[in-house]
């Protein structure tokens, strides 16, 4: 059935279940959330055990590929992240998935080597990440610790997220302008599509294709496997066949083919004439050229056994077998099944039948009647699809009053309006309903609100429309977000709250994205594009203690920094330390806190550990006040900039004059073709061209500009260029300052409560300066300063650029220090 491949004398150490038998060993079916379809190099199907040669998808959440027509065959045994309203379970099983290791990985038990680039070996644990052969597995333990980051992970038990309606990608806020139509076309050609490949291979005049449908909804969908058997087969054979080709290991004396002929196809296929078309078999001339189609059916029988799962009743046992005939109700199941689990004494009406099909994209629940004849139900579930019957489980549940909760993040709103407005806006917007839909929390400095709904349908309903809704020609954003119990977490835990920005300087921010939901709970890392901060603030304001991990450029750290300012009071954990992965061009905070000049690749496994070990650090922030006398009428090249913001925070530096012009410029030209800047090396070769057409200007900015530190005039030199500088790196890693001593100021560091004040004559001193050649010119250093300017100048803070026009800038601190994560200097113990 599934290609799996053994030594005769290994036989009796086989512990892998075949793809046809792995969904009936799964405790809690989880689905699995699926991206694009993508090409993955030296991977293998955990259907059909093949390598991945052509497109196929893999989960974003565990290690899972599969090819797309295998897709329907997956088990539906992901990473349990979060309690879906009713599981609680204290202890973690490790949650093992075979195969795709490196061929260095090394056995856990055994110590030998366990990849393979070959084959699909080994096992490893999706949560620890130890790994161990196929028959030393069972010998660990079987309960998880979370391994080496065990400090940093959000315990699954800890996150509840009521997802019933909503997609794996919304529950896990993975976002959807990946999905291109993957959704829409596996469905059609997912079964058709891994078929085709086989039909080359049988040319062989002795064997016959035939096209197998798996019951009435395969027909409608025009989605059928390809089996190739002998000319002179008997029928049992052909049974055979066509079930191992849908992963079924039934008796093949239950199963019977019928035939139906292509024209029968045709007119039913009268709806879906649009699948229809697509296969150019169907219409060609040539009749007697399609391969026969046929339907596998189940006989009909006067009696089955049937599996009952003890949902979540503490029970001791897997599952209890009851055998049904043609008068079995769902009440008379539920009857006989209460006093073998041990509940005799209970009432009947306490109790649900549950049907659950386990799809490897969708788990899908269903109540059963009281009064529904089991059989029946066997038998319908069978007409439309044996595979689903394959997958089809039925639960035996409590009806607990479990009360649903869920909550919606919406971004966009006009700012600073009452909860009262909020609402208003929401009635007339969104039409939402009152008696289900409660505005839990309200940020108003950033125009966004929290629902609480406690309707599926409803909150489904709001979540579509927001993605569709303008407000003041704003979009809105909607978020589904996950609820932490902050009592559940264990005391020495300190999560980590992971910020990516996929945008950032060389486009890393995707596959750091996979790789930290892979490493931790996927309901810590936010991605920045969607929603911004705040979700993920929100989200983690009950956490008594966490850290923050911003992946991006400097832009984005101080966007992190800016919105952890804003919304500190609302947390528990005020003054979360906060790490680096620098991933934009310059990265000056990166450099000076040691987290390097850009992210360049390295095992994303090792950039945690580090931060793991970090060192907590303080690091002024400082508050900038525009204060503009006319607005800017239009910049050098008489382009309209847009209107420049009052109040801004700086981290780094500040530029007025040369510097600020070449960042404009760059940042133009980043805007005219975004495309191209995916590369840091790229980007610095801009900055240079820039550069080099600034050569011959001169300006004299001392002579356009006045200077107060702290409240003392002063005296400018002959300069083109002011920076203010609040970390020992600037443009990039360079030492504006420089090291050498001076009686006249003190030493710079980035917690004193000071600034440093340089000046630069020209892009040839700022060359020199990038070279180490030379420094700026120390002009002075304080921790209040009032700049005049005399005509519109250039600006930057923080690399983001702008025309000011004339009037004052006054820089002073921001608020308190913020806690900084610095890379530790040791090395790693191995």
């Amino acid at each position: 059935v599934c290609n799996f491949m053994s030594h005769e004398k290994c036989l009796k150490n086989v512990k892998i279940p075949c793809s046809c038998i792995a969904p009936s060993l799964v405790r809690v079916p989880v689905a699995h959330c699926f991206g694009p379809p993508g090409h993955y190099k030296r991977k293998f199907c955990t259907v059909c055990r093949k390598s991945l040669d052509s497109p196929a998808f893999r989960c974003e959440v565990c290690e899972l590929h599969v090819h797309a027509d295998c897709i329907l065959f997956g088990c539906s045994d992901c990473r349990q992240c979060h309690q879906d309203g009713h599981q609680d379970q204290d202890t973690y099983h490790h949650h093992w998935r075979e195969g795709n290791l490196s061929s260095s990985a090394r056995c856990e038990v055994c110590k030998k080597t366990c990849g393979s680039s070959e084959v699909l070996s080994g096992m490893r644990c999706e949560w620890c990440g130890i790994l161990a052969h196929a028959a030393c597995y069972i010998i660990v333990t079987p309960e998880c610790t979370f391994g080496r980051l065990r400090n940093m992970i959000l315990p699954p038990s800890c996150v509840q997220l009521f997802s019933r309606n909503f997609s794996k990608l919304h529950c896990f806020r993975i976002s959807e302008n990946l999905q291109t139509e993957t959704d829409e076309d596996d469905d059609v050609d997912g079964l058709t599509l891994g078929s085709a490949k086989d039909i080359q291979i049988s040319t062989d005049s002795s064997k016959q294709t035939l096209k197998i449908y798996d019951g009435n909804d395969a027909v409608k969908r025009n989605q059928f496997r390809l089996i190739s058997v002998p000319r002179i087969a008997k029928n049992e054979d052909v049974v055979e066949a066509a079930l191992r080709a849908y992963y079924i290991n039934d008796d093949h004396q239950d199963y019977e083919l019928q035939t139906f002929t292509q024209q029968a196809l045709l007119s039913d296929d009268v709806i879906n004439r649009n699948d229809a078309a697509e296969d150019s078999n169907l219409s060609s001339v040539f009749r007697e050229s399609v391969p026969e189609a046929w339907i596998i059916r189940a006989k009909p029988k006067e009696e089955e056994v049937i599996r009952i799962y003890p949902a979540w009743l503490k029970v001791g046992m897997a599952y209890v077998s009851l055998r049904v005939n043609k008068d079995s109700t769902t009440q008379t199941v539920i009857k006989e099944v209460l006093p073998l689990l041990g509940r005799q004494t209970e009432c009947l009406q306490n109790f649900k039948l549950v049907e659950v099909l386990m799809g490897s994209k969708q788990v899908q629940r269903m109540v059963l009647d009281s009064q529904e004849l089991i059989l029946n139900r066997l038998k319908d579930i069978r007409k439309t699809s044996v595979r689903q019957m394959n997958q089809t489980r039925f639960y035996i549940v409590e009806n607990s009053k479990s009360v649903v909760r869920v909550h919606l993040f919406v971004g966009g709103l006009p700012p600073q309006l009452s909860p009262d407005e909020y609402t208003n806006i929401l009635k007339d917007e969104l039409a939402i309903k009152t008696n289900v839909v409660s505005v839990s929390h309200v940020y108003q400095a950033q125009g966004a609100v929290v629902l609480e709904i406690s309707c599926f349908s409803e909150a489904e309903r709001i979540y579509m429309l927001v993605k569709d809704t303008t407000i003041n020609d704003k979009p809105l954003n909607a978020v589904v977000l996950p609820e932490v119990l902050a009592s559940k977490i264990p005391q020495n835990c300190c999560p980590l709250l992971v910020f990516v920005n996929p945008k950032s300087g060389g486009l890393k921010g995707r596959d750091l994205l996979y790789s930290f939901r892979k490493l931790l709970n996927p309901h810590q890392v936010f991605e920045l594009t969607n929603g911004g901060p705040l979700p993920g603030f929100h989200t983690f304001s009950k956490v008594p203690s966490f850290r923050v991990l911003v992946c991006g450029g400097d832009g984005t750290v101080g966007w992190v920094l800016g919105a952890l300012e804003e919304i500190r009071h609302k947390l528990v954990c005020s003054e979360p330390s906060v790490a680096i992965l620098p991933l934009g061009t310059g990265n000056d905070l990166g450099r000076v806190l040691r987290w390097g000049a850009g992210y360049s690749g390295e095992d994303p496994y090792s950039i945690l550990v580090s931060v793991d070990e970090a060192d907590d650090v303080l690091m002024d922030r400082w508050t900038i006040l525009l204060d503009a006398e006319e607005p800017a009428e239009g910049g050098e090249n008489g382009l309209a900039e847009p209107e420049p913001p009052k109040i801004v925070q700086m981290n780094n530096y500040c530029g007025l004059g040369i510097d600020a012009e070449l960042s404009l410029d760059f940042h133009h030209a980043r805007e005219e073709e975004p495309g191209k800047f995916n590369s840091r090396f790229h980007n610095k070769g801009v900055y240079v061209k820039v550069g080099l057409q600034k050569i011959s200007h001169t300006r004299n900015l001392h002579k356009d500009i006045k200077l107060q530190v702290d409240q003392h005039e002063v005296e400018l030199p002959s300069i083109e260029g002011l920076i203010f500088i609040n970390i020992p790196s600037w443009g990039s890693g360079a030492d504006l300052w420089g090291s050498d001593n001076d009686n006249r100021f003190e030493k710079p560091r980035i917690d004193d409560g000071l600034l440093e004040v340089v000046g630069v004559t020209g892009v040839v001193h700022m060359g020199q300066v990038q070279g180490g050649f030379r420094s700026g010119i120390r002009i002075a250093q304080g921790s209040y300063f009032r700049v005049t300017l005399l005509k519109p100048i250039p600006v930057q803070v923080d690399g983001e650029p702008w025309i000011q026009a004339p009037g004052q800038i006054i820089i002073s601190a921001a608020g308190p220090k913020v806690h900084m994560l610095k890379k530790s200097k040791q090395k790693q113990k191995k």
